[in-house]
């Protein structure tokens, strides 16, 4: 499998596409992470249209298993963040399918029917 593109790799592409330096294009990256921390920290979400967002949400207390010892310990409620890929993100990569359907009477077993259709 391929390496992910390193931050430095990606300002050096989106400098070459939009044909400006690669220390503007770095202050640009920096701004757009700094301004998904602030939104997402204020109001709880952060939106790039067609790609995600950014989404904080609580967890609930709940009981868990020390896999060690197989010994039940309480795991305290916490505040996390979930990074969620938008639609239009998904069906560049995914195209049509969007894995098996479960509705109906194949609900159960998770049968594939073929691509989706749009309606």
């Amino acid at each position: 499998m391929a390496q992910p593109l390193s931050k430095s790799k990606i300002i050096a592409h989106m400098a070459e596409k939009l044909s400006i330096s690669k220390k503007t294009t770095a202050l640009l990256f920096d701004e757009l992470l700094k301004l998904a921390v602030r939104e997402t920290k204020g109001t709880g979400k952060f939106v790039i249209p067609g790609l995600g967002r950014a989404v904080k949400a609580h967890r609930k207390a709940r009981m868990g298993r020390n896999p060690a010892t197989g010994e039940a310990i309480n795991i305290k409620a916490k505040t996390v963040v979930r990074l969620r890929a938008g639609k239009a993100f998904k069906d560049a990569i995914l195209g049509d399918w969007h894995g098996p359907r479960l509705s109906g009477k194949n609900k159960l077993r998770g049968d594939y029917h073929g691509p989706r259709k749009n309606k």
